[in-house]
């Protein structure tokens, strides 16, 4: 019961932690990688600082499970 719930738990959060990812912005278009953009050094803010926050979260609850999957016996 407990191997699943971890399963679960690990399945969910590794397509959310992919999501989170990937739906952040780097803000970097082509002109950046050449230099151009003014914008090295940015706050987060809003959506954004909420999408970061959540991917921490989501990673810290990706890496528990995955020790805890290990840790404990079946």
């Amino acid at each position: 019961m407990t191997s699943d719930i971890l399963q679960w738990t690990m399945l969910i959060s590794a397509a959310l932690l992919i999501l989170t990812i990937l739906m952040q912005q780097r803000g970097a278009s082509l002109g950046a990688g050449f230099g151009g953009s003014s914008e090295l050094y940015t706050t987060r803010r809003g959506f954004d600082k909420n999408l970061f926050e959540s991917s921490i979260i989501f990673t810290v609850i990706f890496v528990l499970s995955i020790l805890a999957g290990i840790l404990l016996p079946s």
